[in-house]
């Protein structure tokens, strides 16, 4: 079932499943990368510190069989930075662990698409990235498929 921030109209619009991807893509971006996009992207002008980046810890929650009872798996570390460019685009980004720099950079990345004029040089200079988080989620997938069993083919040994 696919995660959806409800709207007034009840659904997600298309702009908003968009901007969670390139923000998705943001959070599974490592600092040079992050980095190396905004250097294709290019000048962007002033960049002001709504909340500078800072790391706290979130409660991690998990359920027993994946629909259990709730509990408390544990606490995360987690970095998060807001900032608004000059033209009024404010971003957003939150980071397993504590790096500021890399929540910084991507909150500037969040803003710059939402500008209509860079929205797909964003999109352009996060595609490598793009690439390659879908390569790895095919090795990752053909790694677990190598080790699926099928039941229905074992034999029983009493044959």
């Amino acid at each position: 079932m696919p995660d959806r921030t409800p709207t007034p109209g009840g659904t997600e619009t298309p702009d908003t499943a968009a901007r969670r991807a390139v923000m998705a893509l943001c959070g599974q971006a490592t600092r040079e990368e992050l980095r190396t996009a905004l250097a294709a992207i290019g000048p962007m002008g002033e960049v002001e510190d709504l909340r500078p980046a800072e790391t706290g810890l979130v409660m991690a929650r998990g359920r027993i069989g994946g629909d259990g009872r709730p509990f408390n798996w544990g606490e995360m570390t987690v970095t998060r930075a807001a900032i608004r460019l000059a033209a009024g685009e404010t971003g957003f980004a939150y980071h397993l662990g504590r790096d500021r720099a890399r929540a910084r950079l991507a909150a500037i990345l969040d803003a710059l698409w939402q500008r209509p004029d860079t929205r797909a040089a964003v999109e352009a200079a996060l595609a490598p990235l793009a690439a390659r988080r879908a390569a790895e989620a095919e090795a990752e997938a053909r790694r677990i498929a190598a080790t699926r069993v099928n039941f229905f083919t074992m034999a029983r040994g009493e044959d």
